[in-house]
């Protein structure tokens, strides 16, 4: 008993040393016909009860997380993939219209101080919505 204890203890308490270190999120950003916004805004407040639920099932949560894995990699190492998945979800759950343009961008949001600073890292190319596939 005390062997299986010691071998599920790092698994429930992970160390935080796991990480060699923590970096700025990157948030999605949409350029619609001019205007900037934050694609899939995170929550401000988050209920204990939506809480518990998201950790059984969140099918919405895990996609955006996969959305920031492309992020990710779409800034350090860029690739048609992970620009064509942001693209295709940023069609898919936004009003495109077919004479629409749109454009995202990955912007990093860091703490400098007591501020916090934005830093844009990449901008994709416009794209009319019409012109955009969604697979």
């Amino acid at each position: 008993m005390l062997k299986t204890l010691k071998l599920l203890l790092p698994a429930l308490f992970p160390s935080w040393r796991f990480f060699d270190w923590i970096a700025p999120s990157p948030r999605i950003e949409v350029k619609i016909n001019d205007q900037w916004k934050e694609f899939r805004p995170r929550p401000e407040y988050v209920s204990l009860p939506t809480m518990i639920k998201r950790m059984i099932w969140s099918p919405y949560w895990n996609d955006s997380l996969f959305l920031v894995s492309c992020a990710e990699r779409l800034a350090e190492n860029p690739t048609e993939h992970s620009y064509n998945q942001i693209l295709k979800r940023i069609v898919s759950d936004t009003d495109c219209v077919d004479d629409t343009y749109i454009q995202f961008r990955l912007v990093f949001i860091s703490r400098v101080k007591d501020q916090l600073q934005k830093d844009i890292q990449y901008i994709s190319k416009i794209h009319r919505c019409d012109e955009c596939e969604i697979v």
